[in-house]
């Protein structure tokens, strides 16, 4: 195996136990600013899944339930 391949960050981070570090090595270089930002973001997006899933399951009560 080509060493520069070998020595590639991307090795050490494939593993579970890699990609954990490297979250929390993320973490350690994120500012707090940056987390609630991220975390703001994440919460639209729940709200935004949670608004489809309402609506899909809206959908498929009208067509199960159909009201002639």
């Amino acid at each position: 195996m080509n060493p520069d391949l070998a020595n590639h960050p991307g090795w050490k981070w494939s593993t579970f136990e890699g990609a954990e570090l490297y979250s929390l090595l993320l973490g350690l270089e994120t500012s707090l600013r940056e987390k609630i930002i991220w975390m703001e973001e994440m919460q639209k997006l729940h709200e935004r899944f949670a608004e489809n899933r309402a609506k899909r399951l809206r959908v498929e009560n009208q067509s199960l339930n159909p009201q002639d």
